[in-house]
C-alpha cells in the first residue's frame, strides 16, 4: 500500500516537472505567481488588489484615480496572455510599454491599454493611449472584433507587442492592428478604472494565467485576420501593408512636390510652412484665403481613400476639401469643393452658424451635422493642439466621413436628398457642385494656424 502511495507521489511529481520543465522550453513565463504581489507595485489609485484562488482580483473604490497593479519591470517586445472577468459595468484595461514619471503629470500612469469593457459600444480588445493620445485603435471598423468579447464570462486576452505592431485577440478573434512607434519598453499593469457612481462600488475585475513570452516571437506570431484593418501612425511613411494595398504619401513630409496654390500655377511663396514633417497654414488673423491661400492636389481623384492627420490651435478654422474644380471661383474667398470641416467647435463661432451644428469639426460643411455613428459619448474629437485624424472614403457616390476612425458623416452625393440639401445652402449657385466626375484635394488656408501631416491615399 505504502509503495502505491509513493509510486502515485512520484507520477505526480515527475508530471509537473515535465510539465513546467517543458513550459520552460517553449520561452513562456509566469507573470503573475498567483501567490503574492512581490514583482509588482500598486501605482496611482487606492482600489483594492487581492488574492483567491490564483486569481489577481481589483474592487472598485468611489473617490479614487485609477489604480494599476504595475510590475517593477519593464518589457519591450512580447507576447502577453491571460484571462479575465469583469463584472458588468465595470470597466478595465491592461496597460503595457507604460510609464509612470515624476515629470509627467506628477506620476500618472499613461501608455498603451488593451481595453477591458462591457459597454454597447463593444470596444474591448481596442488600444488606449492612457494619460495621453486617447483613442488610437477603437473598434468601429472592426465589426467582427466587437462581439468578441463575451460579457459575464471569462475571456481569453492575446496582446502582440512586437517592433511597432501591435495585435489584441479575444478569444482568438482579433481586436486590434495598431502600428505605433511612440513607446518602444514600460511595464504592464492591471487597471481597476476609476469610478463615480456609488452604485459601482464594489465591483470586481478577476485576472488568471497570466503568462509571458519575450524570446524567438517571430515564431509565435499569429496571421492578420483580414477583417482587421491595420491603422498606423507613423509620421509621414508607408507600412508595407499599405504600400501592398496602393497607398501612396500625398505629401513627402518636406517639400512641396504634387502641391500648387488652389489659383496659383505654383505652390505659394508665404503662408505655409514645412518644418520638422509638418505642413501648416500661418495664421493671418482669420482672414480667408488672402495670406498664402488654398493649396491643391495636382492630380485629380474619383474613387479613394485619402487620411489627413491635422492639429488645431485654440479658435482655429480650416478645412479638408475634395472634389475641387479650382477653376469654379477665381475670385475672393476659398476654392469650391465638398469640406471636411476642421474646427475649434468649443471657440469658433462658425461652429454654431449653419443649420443644427452642420459647421462643426468632421461635418460635411454647411451641408451634414458630423455625430459619432458608435454611441452617445459624443465626437471622438481628441481636441485642440493635438493630433486628430481625417479619413474621407469615396466609393462611386457613397461617400463617408471617419473623425479618428469613429463614422461621423454618411451620404450618396448623387442622391436626390443631397441634392435638395444643396438647394438650400450657401452653394446652391454653384452647377454640379459635388458631383462632378473627379477632382482635387485641397486643404485651406482659412487665416488661422492649422498643421498637417502624413497626408495619404488609395485609389480604387
Amino acid at each position: 500500500m505504502a509503495n502505491r502511495k509513493m509510486t502515485k507521489i512520484f507520477l505526480v511529481a515527475l508530471l509537473h516537472f515535465t510539465f513546467f520543465n517543458a513550459f520552460a522550453q517553449d520561452g513562456w513565463e509566469t507573470l503573475f505567481n498567483g501567490k503574492d504581489f512581490s514583482n509588482f507595485e500598486q501605482l496611482n489609485g487606492n482600489a483594492k488588489y487581492k488574492i483567491e484562488n490564483g486569481e489577481m482580483i481589483g474592487t472598485s473604490r468611489l473617490n479614487t484615480p485609477n489604480s494599476f497593479m504595475a510590475t517593477k519591470k519593464a518589457y519591450g517586445d512580447f507576447i502577453l496572455e491571460f484571462d479575465v472577468f469583469v463584472e458588468n459595468g465595470l470597466n478595465s484595461g491592461v496597460q503595457f510599454r507604460s510609464l509612470s514619471l515624476p515629470e509627467y503629470m506628477d506620476g500618472r500612469v499613461h501608455g498603451y491599454q488593451c481595453e477591458i469593457e462591457t459597454s454597447d459600444r463593444k470596444w474591448a480588445g481596442g488600444i488606449y493611449d492612457e494619460a495621453r493620445r486617447g483613442w488610437l485603435y477603437p473598434l468601429s471598423r472592426n465589426v467582427k472584433g466587437q462581439n468578441a468579447f463575451k460579457s459575464g464570462e471569462w475571456n481569453h486576452y492575446r496582446i502582440e507587442a512586437i517592433g511597432n505592431n501591435i495585435r489584441t485577440w479575444i478569444n482568438g478573434i482579433q481586436c486590434a492592428n495598431l502600428v505605433d512607434d511612440v513607446t518602444a519598453k514600460g511595464f504592464i499593469a492591471f487597471q481597476v478604472h476609476s469610478i463615480h457612481e456609488a452604485s459601482l462600488e464594489g465591483k470586481i475585475v478577476k485576472w488568471k494565467n497570466i503568462r509571458i513570452k519575450t524570446t524567438d516571437l517571430e515564431k509565435e506570431r499569429k496571421q492578420v485576420a483580414v477583417y482587421a484593418p491595420e491603422i498606423s501612425y507613423l509620421q509621414n511613411q508607408l507600412t508595407s501593408d499599405e504600400i501592398r494595398k496602393g497607398w501612396r504619401l500625398l505629401w513627402d513630409g518636406k517639400t512641396s512636390e504634387g502641391w500648387r496654390g488652389a489659383k496659383l500655377n505654383a505652390f505659394p511663396e508665404k503662408g505655409w510652412n514645412m518644418e520638422q514633417g509638418t505642413l501648416s497654414v500661418l495664421s493671418s488673423d482669420g482672414a480667408e484665403s488672402r495670406n498664402g491661400g488654398d493649396i491643391v492636389t495636382t492630380d485629380a481623384f474619383s474613387n479613394f481613400e485619402l487620411s489627413v492627420d491635422f492639429k488645431l490651435t485654440k479658435g482655429a478654422n480650416s478645412g479638408i476639401k475634395y472634389f475641387v474644380d479650382p477653376g469654379l471661383n477665381m475670385g475672393e474667398g476659398s476654392a469650391i469643393g465638398l469640406e471636411f470641416q476642421v474646427l475649434d467647435d468649443k471657440e469658433h463661432p462658425d461652429a454654431k452658424m449653419g443649420k443644427n451644428g452642420n459647421r462643426t469639426v468632421g461635418s460635411l460643411y454647411d451641408l451634414i451635422r458630423a455625430e459619432n455613428f458608435e454611441n452617445s459619448r459624443g465626437k471622438n474629437f481628441n481636441g485642440v493642439d493635438k493630433w486628430n485624424n481625417a479619413r474621407i472614403v469615396v466609393r462611386g457616390g457613397h461617400v463617408e466621413h471617419w473623425l479618428n476612425n469613429v463614422k461621423v458623416v454618411e451620404y450618396d452625393r448623387f442622391s436626390q436628398a443631397f441634392k435638395a440639401l444643396v438647394e438650400k445652402s450657401k452653394y446652391e449657385k454653384w452647377e454640379n457642385f459635388g458631383t462632378i466626375p473627379a477632382g482635387r484635394i485641397l486643404l485651406q488656408d482659412h487665416g488661422d494656424h492649422v498643421s498637417f501631416r502624413s497626408i495619404k491615399i488609395r485609389e480604387f
